[in-house]
C-alpha cells in the first residue's frame, strides 16, 4: 500500500478507513478521577505481575490523562495518543486539514503546538533514552564477545572489552540478530548493515589494538583471503579450520600448528588473531613516508586581502612547533612549498644551495616538473630555509591579476608526490574569489525536483583528479579566505573525496578568526592519518554486500573501497542482503580488513571481526537494534544516494521504510494485544521517529530559503563521514542548561541535557547548544543580572549583542565551568567551532530554531509530534 509523505504544507491525502475502525481511544474518566491502568496479557509465568508506570497530565478541560507503559514481556515502549475533541469524534476519513505559522521567536510560546493535540513532553524522548543508558552502563564494563547483546550508546562513557568480537568503538550493527530467512528480513524493513570506524580511538581504560608481526600470525583462509579470527572453527585437533566466509576448509601449515582443547587452540590466549575481534599486523615491507606539501595563493587579489602575512606567520609557527624533543620522527618527514596565481612557482629547498631557487611553470595545461630534487626535503634540513621563504612571500610583487582554479595547485601537488612516489597531505591556502569553471554545472538545476542530477555531484574533471589523488594517497585540505560564493563553484569536491576538507573564514583581521585558523591549521598538520587505504569486507557465505555508503569514490566492487587517507573519526556504512537462509547455530560473521600505510611508511593491516546471532523470530531482530546506529546508516545511505536521486524521493523513501518497519513490529512482533490508539515501539528504537524526522528535514534533504548551495554541499560532505556518536548529536543536538544560581555553577553533565524543543528553553535561563558543526549560547530575556555579570562582565541584557563571541576570562565558578565545558566540546569537534551568542527574540535566533529538531523547522519540516502521529496512523493502515 502506498504511504503518503509528510510534505512541506502538511496537506495529507484522504486516508483510508481501517475496516470500520475510528480513531477513538478507550473511554477516559472525567476530570479529577485517577488515570486508567492498562494491562497486557502476559506471555509466561515470569511476567504475571506487570504493573505499568503511569504518568498523568492536567485533568482540566481539554487535558485528559495520558499513560506511558513499559512492558518487560515484549520490551517495547508504549504511549497512548492524547484524545482531543477535535479528532476524538471523527473517523479516519475526516482528518482536519490545518496549517499554522511559527512565531518570530521560538520561545514566544511556552509549549510547542501539535496539529493533533499531542503533548510533546509525553512522547518518546532521546534525552530520556540517553539518561537510561547512562544509568545502566556509566562507568561499567561491557564485554563484547561472540553473539553478544546490544552495546551501550556511543554517548555513554563505559569500558568496552574485546573478547572475540570487535567492540562498538569500531563496528556497530543495525541489528545484532539477523533474521534467518530472507523473506523475514524483507518483511521487517529493518536494514541489515554495519557502521565501521576502522581507526577509532579506544577510550581511557581500554587497551589499544594489539600489533603483531606478520610472520608470527596464523595465516587465514587460503581460498577467499579472509584473515584469521575467532570466527574460524577448528577441526581435526587443529589441523584444519572452517572459514564461514567461503564455507571451505584450510589446512594449517605444520610451522604454525597447535593442538586444540574443546574446539580452541591451546595458544589462543597468546595470539590476538585467535582470541580478539580486533588486531593489527605489521607487514615486513615498508614504503616511503608521507610528506607535507604547502600551496599558497599569491595572486593580486590574494595580496589585496592583506591576509597573506598572517597565513605565512601561522605556517612558520606550526613548523617551529614540530621542532620539540618528542618530534624527532616528524623532523625526518619531507616538506615542500609552492605558490601559485595563474602559474605555478616551485621552490628548490635543498640545503646544499646558498639560497632557495624559485622555478615558474607557465604552461599549466600539461604540467611537467622541471626538476625533482630539492622539491621535497626533510624538515630538519630545510626548516630555516622554509621560514625565510615564508617571510618573503608577502613582499612579492604579483605578476598576474588572474587567479587560477582550485584544481591547478592540486594537479601540481599531485605531480610532485607522483615523482617522489610518496603519499602525503596537500595544504592549500586560497585567498582569491572562487570562480566557476566552464565545466562546472550551474546550481540552478539543484532546486528542480524532477532533475535527477544535482550539484552534489562534482564535475568530471574534479572526479578524475580526485581518483588520481586516491591512487597516490594524496589528501587535499583547502583553507578558504574568500567571502564570495558563486553559483556551484564549490572547491570542496576534491578535498572531501580525498579524505581532506574545506575550512572557510570570513576575515583574518579579527582575533577570533585568527585563533580559529591557528587551531584548525594545528589540527590538520598534527592529525595522524592512514594513507593509501584499502578496505575489504568479508561476510558469511549466506549473505552478500548490497551497498556501501560514505565519503569516497564508489568503485565497481562494493566489497573493496579505496581511499586516499583515513582518520580516526571517519566511518562507512555497509548493507547486507541474504543469499540463502542462515544457520541459526553459526550466526553471521563479518570481517573488515583495512590495509594502509602509516605516516612513517609502515605497511599495516588492521582486522575487525564481529560474530552476530541469527534468529527465526523477528522480535529478536527488533530487540537487538539501536536507534542511533539506524540513524547513522540511513544518513550515510540517503546522503550518498543524493548524488543521483531526487531529494523528495529520498524523503518519501525514509518515511515509507520507517512506517513499514513499525507496522511490521506491531503486527508480527508485538506479543500483546493493544488498542489502535496506542503507539508501540521496540525498546531500543523508540528514538527512531525523532531521529528520522530530523534527518528528513535536514538542510541537505530539505533546503531552506536561506540555505546557500555552499552550506548544503559542506554539510553533506562533513556529515556523510561522521561516526555514530557525531551523527546522533548532529541530528539531535545537546542542549545543556547552565546554572543561573549565585551559589551553584558546576559544569553541567551530558545527562542533564533537555529536549530539543522551544518549550525546554526558559526565558530566565542560559543554555549551551552543541552539535558537531555548531556551538550556540542562548541567553533568555529574564536571566538575573548577577548571572550576566559573572559570565559576560555586564549586568545589562540590552548590552549583549548576538553573533560570534569570545567569553571574557573571569575568576568565578560560572565563568570557569562554562569555559571549561566549551573547551571540552571544542576538543572533541572535527573543526574549531564558532561560539555564537543568541539573545532571545533576536533575528539570528533562526540559527537556533534549526537545531530545535522536535519543533517545526523554518524550512517547513514537520514537528516531531506531528510526524510521529503520521507514522502511527499509516502503520495502522498497513496492518489491516
Amino acid at each position: 500500500m502506498e504511504v503518503p509523505a509528510v510534505n512541506q504544507s502538511y496537506t495529507h491525502p484522504p486516508p483510508q478507513p481501517w475496516a470500520g475502525q475510528s480513531l477513538r481511544t478507550p473511554a477516559m474518566p472525567p476530570p479529577g478521577c485517577p488515570p486508567p491502568l492498562y494491562h497486557f496479557p502476559n506471555l509466561n509465568a515470569d511476567h504475571q505481575n506487570v504493573t505499568p508506570m503511569t504518568y498523568t497530565t492536567g485533568t482540566s478541560a481539554g487535558h485528559r490523562p495520558q499513560s506511558l507503559y513499559w512492558d518487560p514481556s515484549q520490551q517495547s515502549y508504549q504511549d497512548v495518543l492524547k484524545p482531543v475533541p477535535e479528532i476524538t469524534n471523527m473517523t479516519m476519513q475526516g482528518m482536519p486539514q490545518r496549517s499554522y505559522s511559527l512565531p518570530t521567536s521560538p520561545v514566544s510560546n511556552s509549549k510547542t503546538d501539535s496539529r493533533y493535540g499531542l503533548d510533546p513532553q509525553l512522547l518518546p524522548s532521546v534525552v530520556q533514552a540517553i539518561k537510561e543508558d547512562k544509568i545502566q552502563w556509566e562507568g561499567k564494563v561491557f564485554v563484547s564477545e561472540s553473539k553478544s547483546s546490544v552495546p551501550p550508546l556511543s554517548s555513554t562513557q563505559c569500558t568496552l572489552e574485546d573478547r572475540g568480537n570487535a567492540t562498538a568503538r569500531f563496528i556497530r550493527c543495525t541489528s545484532y540478530s539477523f533474521p534467518v530467512e530472507a523473506q523475514s528480513a524483507q518483511k521487517s524493513h529493518l536494514p541489515l548493515g554495519a557502521i565501521v570506524c576502522p581507526l577509532a580511538r579506544p577510550e581511557k581504560g581500554e587497551r589499544d589494538v594489539p600489533v603483531c608481526e606478520a610472520g608470527d600470525c596464523v595465516k587465514g583462509c587460503a581460498h577467499c583471503g579472509a584473515f584469521m579470527s575467532p570466527a574460524m572453527s577448528w577441526q581435526d585437533c587443529g589441523q584444519r579450520f572452517y572459514c564461514p566466509f567461503c564455507d571451505k576448509l584450510t589446512e594449517v601449515p605444520w610451522q604454525s600448528y597447535q593442538p586444540t582443547n574443546q574446539g580452541r587452540r591451546v595458544d589462543c590466549k597468546t595470539k590476538p588473531e585467535l582470541s580478539l575481534g580486533s588486531y593489527e599486523i605489521l607487514e615486513k615491507q615498508t614504503g616511503n613516508a608521507a610528506v607535507l606539501l604547502l600551496a599558497i595563493d599569491v595572486s593580486a587579489s590574494a595580496m589585496r586581502t592583506g591576509q597573506l602575512d598572517h597565513i605565512c606567520n601561522q605556517i612558520c609557527s606550526q613548523l617551529k612547533a614540530l621542532n620539540g624533543p618528542e618530534e624527532t620522527e616528524r623532523l625526518d618527514h619531507r616538506v615542500g612549498l609552492m605558490t601559485y596565481d595563474s602559474r605555478i612557482h616551485l621552490y628548490n629547498l635543498s640545503p646544499a644551495l646558498s639560497r632557495p631557487h624559485m622555478m615558474v611553470i607557465t604552461d599549466c595545461e600539461e604540467l611537467e616538473l622541471p626538476v625533482v630534487e630539492g622539491l621535497l626535503v626533510p624538515l630538519k634540513d630545510c626548516r630555516h630555509i622554509l621560514e625565510r621563504v615564508l617571510q618573503e612571500i608577502s613582499l612579492f610583487n604579483p605578476e598576474s591579476d588572474r587567479s587560477s582554479s582550485q584544481e591547478l595547485p592540486v594537479s601540481a601537488g599531485l605531480k610532485i608526490l607522483q615523482a617522489a612516489a610518496s603519499p602525503g597531505k596537500l595544504l592549500i591556502f586560497h585567498s582569491s574569489p572562487v570562480s566557476e569553471g566552464t565545466d562546472q554545472k550551474s546550481s540552478s538545476g539543484f532546486f528542480i525536483s524532477g532533475k535527477v542530477k544535482s550539484i552534489f555531484q562534482g564535475s568530471d574533471s574534479s572526479i578524475s583528479l580526485a581518483k588520481e589523488c586516491v591512487n597516490q594517497g594524496c589528501s587535499v585540505h583547502i583553507f578558504m579566505f574568500s567571502h564570495q560564493e558563486v553559483g556551484g563553484a564549490w572547491p570542496g569536491h576534491i578535498p572531501f573525496l580525498t579524505g581532506g576538507g574545506v575550512i572557510c573564514y570570513n576575515s583574518l583581521q579579527s582575533e577570533m578568526e585568527q585563533e580559529r585558523f591557528r587551531a584548525d591549521l594545528s589540527r590538520c598538520v598534527n592529525m595522524q592519518m592512514a594513507f593509501k587505504v584499502q578496505l575489504r569486507v568479508f561476510v558469511s557465505k549466506e549473505m552478500r554486500i548490497s551497498g556501501c555508503y560514505g565519503s569516497f569514490i564508489a568503485g565497481p566492487d562494493s566489497c573493496c573501497v579505496a581511499m586516499a587517507v583515513l582518520d580516526w573519526r571517519t566511518a562507512l556504512a555497509f548493507e547486507f542482503t541474504h543469499n540463502k537462509s542462515l544457520d541459526e547455530t553459526r550466526g553471521v560473521a563479518i570481517q573488515f580488513v583495512l590495509s594502509y600505510s602509516s605516516s612513517s611508511g609502515e605497511n599495516r593491516t588492521r582486522i575487525h571481526t564481529v560474530i552476530l546471532s541469527a534468529s527465526c523470530q523477528l522480535l529478536d531482530t527488533f530487540r537487538s537494534s539501536q536507534a542511533e546506529t539506524l540513524l547513522t546508516f540511513y544518513c550515510k545511505k540517503m546522503y550518498s544516494l543524493a548524488l543521483e536521486s531526487p531529494l523528495q524521493a529520498l524523503r518519501e523513501e525514509l518515511q515509507t521504510e520507517v512506517t513499514e518497519m513499525l507496522a511490521c513490529f506491531r503486527k508480527h512482533s508485538c506479543t500483546t494485544s493493544v488498542s489502535p490508539g496506542q503507539l508501540v515501539l521496540p525498546q531500543f528504537l523508540k528514538a527512531v521517529p525523532v531521529y528520522i524526522n530530523s534527518l528528513r528535514k535536514s538542510e541537505v534533504l530539505l533546503p531552506g530559503l536561506r540555505s546557500s548551495v555552499h552550506q548544503r554541499l559542506q554539510l553533506r560532505s562533513l556529515i556523510v563521514s561522521m561516526d555514530t556518536m557525531s551523527t546522533a548529536s548532529q541530528f539531535y543536538p545537546l542542549i545543556l542548561p547552565l546554572s543561573v544560581s549565585a551559589d551553584n555553577a558546576n559544569m553541567p553533565s551530558l545527562g542533564e541535557a533537555v529536549r530539543c524543543t522551544a518549550s525546554s528553553l526558559d526565558p530566565g535561563g542560559l543554555y549551551l547548544i552543541s552539535c558537531p558543526l555548531a556551538l550556540l549560547l542562548w541567553v533568555g530575556s529574564c536571566v538575573p543580572p548577577h548571572t550576566l555579570l559573572q559570565l559576560f562582565s555586564t549586568n545589562s541584557y540590552s548590552y549583549l549583542t548576538s553573533g560570534e563571541i569570545k567569553l571574557p576570562v573571569l575568576e568565578n565558578s560560572l565563568s570557569i565551568s562554562t569555559r571549561a565545558l566549551i573547551c571540552s566540546l571544542q576538543s572533541s569537534a572535527a573543526v574549531t567551532l564558532q561560539l555564537k551568542l543568541v539573545r532571545e527574540g533576536d533575528s539570528c535566533e533562526e540559527s537556533l530554531q534549526r537545531l530545535l529538531v522536535e519543533d517545526k523547522s523554518p524550512n517547513g519540516g514537520a514537528s516531531y509530534a506531528d510526524f510521529l502521529f503520521h507514522l502511527h496512523v499509516n502503520a495502522l493502515r498497513l496492518i489491516v
